[in-house]
């Protein structure tokens, strides 16, 4: 029976997944070569629905259902247990004069979701500070965003409260520890970590893990990069999103503005080119932003996939090697119902969501 498991990547699938697994009695050892939570789970802005849930198919729809009605209980659960408080915030979103409003608006009674269309008048009242010109939108009550380092926190905080919890930061891993057909580890900087089964949640490196192995997964990173404003608490009272940009709100007054999408690899440096692109939309969306330096720019690697749509499951034949990766740029969104997804899998419990369209057969070829 499945006991000891070692999660490779302390970004928010991995935490989760061994969140997951320590509370169904396993032990769970997560290897993160930096420290947790510092890649794309730390970088994204942290709303919690897909930017465009009307463009998306039924497999990301279903997670980002399943997700959304478990967060509020989980940043729950992780503030009772840790004290830490991942600021899950219902402040709503409005989507600004978007060219696809009609058929967004269909999408919306056809899955009986509660976004409803809304007049200028409303668009002012809602948010005072936006920028004059706009003339319609859509608008979702409720919908929420999470302080993504703070949930990040609550979520290593919470693990090392499980005695079945190991913790190794830091430390790079440099190959599985295969035998015949069969994972039975790790290779790390500090020696060999033995384990029944293998998850790798390494984000936009997990590609390059099973490219070692001669398979090709079509996961890549793809960079987004983000400014940060400091306003009054309360400044900005709800989400905005105009022509693929938007701007987020936290509690304490701080403005997120992003973000670009750029395939350059690996690379995590920020550019003056995206400043000024980002300040741009940061000053059309809100003006008064123009007399405010940002106090923070900064950039994350995304795990790209071709379709958005993650790969959970086993990999062929690799018995014990588990994958969970490829949201692109919905990791937050999608994290609770990807990680209950594999947990279940793994321990053979009656998955409360349908696997089959996340599986790695048929999905990831030899090279």
């Amino acid at each position: 029976m499945m006991q000891q498991v070692v999660v490779v990547g302390g970004g928010v699938m991995g935490c989760m997944t061994a969140l997951e697994l320590l509370q169904r009695g396993r032990h769970v050892c997560l290897i993160e070569r930096r420290s947790t939570g510092q890649e794309a789970s730390w970088a994204g802005g942290g709303i919690v629905t897909p930017l465009y849930p009307w463009r998306y198919s039924q497999p990301i729809s279903a997670l980002a259902e399943w997700s959304q009605s478990h967060y509020p209980a989980l940043c729950g659960q992780l503030q009772e247990h840790t004290g830490i408080d991942p600021q899950f915030s219902e402040c709503g979103l409005i989507w600004l004069d978007h060219a696809e409003q009609d058929a967004a608006l269909r999408w919306a009674d056809e899955q009986r979701k509660p976004i409803v269309a809304v007049e200028r008048e409303f668009l002012y009242q809602q948010v005072p500070v936006l920028a004059p010109g706009f003339t319609r939108g859509m608008w979702q009550a409720g919908l929420a965003n999470v302080r993504n380092p703070r949930l990040m926190a609550a979520l290593k905080e919470r693990l090392l409260q499980f005695p079945g919890f190991t913790l190794r930061e830091n430390t790079p891993v440099s190959r599985l520890k295969i035998e015949g057909d069969k994972v039975k580890g790790v290779i790390h900087a500090d020696g060999v970590q033995d384990a029944d089964a293998v998850v790798l949640a390494a984000g936009a490196w997990t590609g390059d893990w099973l490219g070692d192995m001669g398979l090709d997964l079509p996961v890549a990173p793809v960079k987004g990069q983000m400014l940060l404003y400091k306003a009054a608490p309360g400044w900005l009272p709800s989400m905005v999103l105009h022509e693929s940009r938007y701007a987020i709100p936290r509690r304490d007054g701080h403005i997120l503005i992003g973000s670009t999408l750029e395939h350059v690899g690996y690379d995590t440096t920020t550019t003056a080119q995206a400043l000024d692109s980002l300040s741009d939309s940061a000053h059309a969306l809100l003006p008064q932003l123009s007399g405010m330096q940002p106090v923070a720019h900064w950039a994350g690697l995304r795990p790209g996939s071709p379709d958005g749509v993650p790969f959970i499951g086993a990999v062929p034949g690799v018995d014990g090697l588990w994958l969970n990766t490829g949201h692109f740029r919905n990791g937050l969104v999608l994290a609770p119902a990807s990680c209950r997804l594999l947990a279940d899998l793994m321990t053979a419990a009656g998955p409360e969501i349908d696997p089959a369209p996340y599986q790695l057969q048929g999905r990831i070829s030899p090279r």
